[in-house]
């Protein structure tokens, strides 16, 4: 009987299989106090569980195919730099000496002292990290117990009873997907090289690496089907809806056929998409749209240009100081970074947003207490301000960079004017510290983000010291409805459509327009091609995404025209309920 599983969906297209079940990673572990001659033995122990790990995940970075996306070797580098991480390793150890505890238990202990942090954070993709962690715990644990460490079967797993289950049909070889409570990117890099066809897991978000990387290998993938695991078995026909976030278990001839029919015209789909890649995105009636990048790494950039974007609209630049326990990047490494982002770009503009980080998202976990309200705390442009000496370290980089290609320099969770002059002034120290050396710098465009309904309210006034303003559509429909849309409770009231953050988007557009600078959207809305109309509508034209989702969007701008959007969009804006209205404007 066909049951269907729901959970998010992450990465578009359908995958119909035969079910290849991970049990969940997690090993039983073994609690007992150890003698204290036992003390070194026991550090020397967990030290070469550790070290074996990172030999492994190493050997599979030196082993990457070429043509494995750059968000899985950042991912395992991510990997790489907590199995080193003091706080994680010298716990461990302090565990073991003071309390006597044997390392498997040191292990779990200190990844539940770790783990309470990262839930406390309410940056998701931030909070998303827990699942690394726990992942980098699992994986030696499987060292000290002498079991290989990846979730992901070489073979054809086994049932309870020891017995392989026929993974194939009688007549011919099917098809497989993954169910899994999780994956990591050393999993994921197996997964790809395997004959995996898409994956469900039990955890993850939308901005979990699970999903990270499964957009860009542009598999079907579905994240948080919480059941999933329990209630599919080994060898069940199933399908992921990768585009509703809909498993369906032992599907009937009627859906699985129709559902091979939706697979068919995607691939087609696919294939004319691929074909616009060179097409200039110009709607019908001769509007020209600026479709921009996304990006983590300077790696990154080639998947973006190879994707057709016309630049980078969003380089996140606290990937390049997280993870490393209070030793900042220092100005020519991340000179380096941003040049070589740039040198990738071939000559497009690259849009820096400044360090994202703070009181939620702490560089060094143990020196500053967190605070009650992360989210409302001293982070972003907060942060950066309160230490002056590293934020002009990071402008210093990015001026330099900039004498290499277009620059445009993003600050992030603008929200007062007194922040506007300081920002400025700070801008202004950094030149003049680059001409007392003679040092070679460029041009650059300033912007703010606007992430914060007050930044909304008061665009006029930014925009009168900025070149442009970037829309965090995330952030701003988080603050302005006051909800996390990763706390499963109130997930449900996270609402793009909502008539006030219509009411926000729709101010900040109009006035940027009005005031002829530029502004762009960079959130996840800009990516969702449930909503490239209606943005239009209301008069965007620069839309900045993930390298994976430019097409799509491509496609929804040449087919648009804007003369018909702008009265359908002015109604949906003054609606009560504005997503009853969206179907109109398709």
């Amino acid at each position: 009987m066909t049951f269907a599983i729901h959970g998010l969906a992450v990465s578009r297209g359908i995958a119909i299989g035969r079910a290849v079940v991970v049990a969940a990673s997690r090993i039983e572990v073994r609690h007992y106090f150890i003698e204290a001659s036992q003390v070194t033995a026991e550090v020397a122990r967990a030290r070469a569980a550790r070290d074996a790990v990172i030999d492994e995940l190493q050997r599979l970075m030196s082993d990457l195919p070429e043509d494995a996306p750059g968000e899985l070797a950042a991912l395992l580098e991510v990997h790489l730099l907590l199995l080193q991480d003091e706080v994680l390793v010298g716990g461990v150890r302090q565990w073991i000496t003071e309390r006597l505890y044997n390392a498997e238990w040191a292990l779990v202990t200190q990844l539940e002292q770790i783990s309470r942090l990262f839930d406390e954070m309410e940056d998701p993709y931030l909070r998303e990290r827990k699942a690394d962690l726990e992942q980098v715990a699992d994986r030696i644990l499987r060292r000290m117990r002498g079991l290989a460490s990846s979730a992901v079967p070489a073979a054809p797993p086994q049932v309870e009873d020891g017995t392989q289950p026929p993974l194939l049909d009688a007549s011919s070889e099917a098809p497989l997907v993954l169910v899994a409570q999780d994956l990591s990117p050393a999993d994921m890099l197996q997964f790809k090289r395997s004959v995996f066809k898409g994956f469900v897991t039990a955890v993850g978000g939308k901005t979990s690496h699970t999903a990270i990387v499964a957009r860009s290998m542009d598999i079907p993938a579905v994240v948080g089907a919480r059941a999933a695991s329990q209630l599919i078995r080994q060898d069940d026909w199933i399908i992921i809806d990768g585009n509703a976030g809909i498993v369906l278990v032992d599907p009937s001839p009627i859906i699985l056929e129709e559902y091979r029919f939706r697979q068919r015209h995607d691939a087609l789909e696919r294939d004319r998409l691929a074909r616009l890649r060179h097409t200039p995105s110009v709607t019908i009636d001769g509007q020209k749209v600026e479709l921009l990048a996304n990006i983590e790494q300077p790696s990154d950039a080639a998947a973006a240009v190879h994707a057709g974007a016309v630049g980078v609209g969003l380089f996140r630049s606290e990937f390049l100081f997280m993870g490393r326990e209070g030793k900042l990047p220092g100005e020519e490494e991340q000179f380096e970074a941003y040049k070589v982002a740039l040198q990738g770009m071939q000559g497009l503009p690259v849009t820096i947003r400044t360090i994202d980080v703070g009181a939620d998202k702490p560089l060094d976990r143990g020196s500053k207490e967190l605070s009650l309200n992360p989210a409302l705390g001293l982070r972003a442009i907060r942060w950066s301000l309160a230490e002056p000496a590293m934020f002009r370290t990071q402008l210093r980089a990015i001026l330099r960079a900039a004498a290499f290609g277009k620059v445009n320099l993003l600050f992030p969770m603008v929200s007062h004017m007194h922040e506007v002059h300081s920002i400025l002034a700070q801008v202004r120290l950094a030149q003049a510290e680059l001409d007392a050396r003679g040092a070679t710098y460029g041009v650059v465009q300033l912007g703010a983000m606007i992430e914060i309904p007050a930044a909304a309210l008061i665009v006029r006034s930014l925009l009168k010291h900025f070149d442009f303003v970037s829309i965090g559509t995330n952030d701003l429909i988080q603050y302005t409805l006051a909800i996390d849309r990763t706390d499963e409770a109130v997930a449900h009231l996270y609402e793009p459509l909502h008539p006030a953050v219509l009411g926000l988007i729709a101010q900040v557009i109009e006035t940027a327009n009005d005031m002829h600078k530029q502004v762009c959207v960079c959130g996840e809305m800009a990516g969702d091609i449930a909503l490239t109309r209606l943005l239009l509508g209301l008069g965007l034209r620069s839309f900045s995404m993930h390298p994976a989702q430019i097409l799509s969007v491509k496609q929804e701008v040449l087919r648009a025209d804007i003369r018909k959007l702008q009265p359908w969009a002015q109604i949906v804006l003054i609606a009560d309920d504005p997503a009853s209205l969206m179907e109109a404007g398709k």
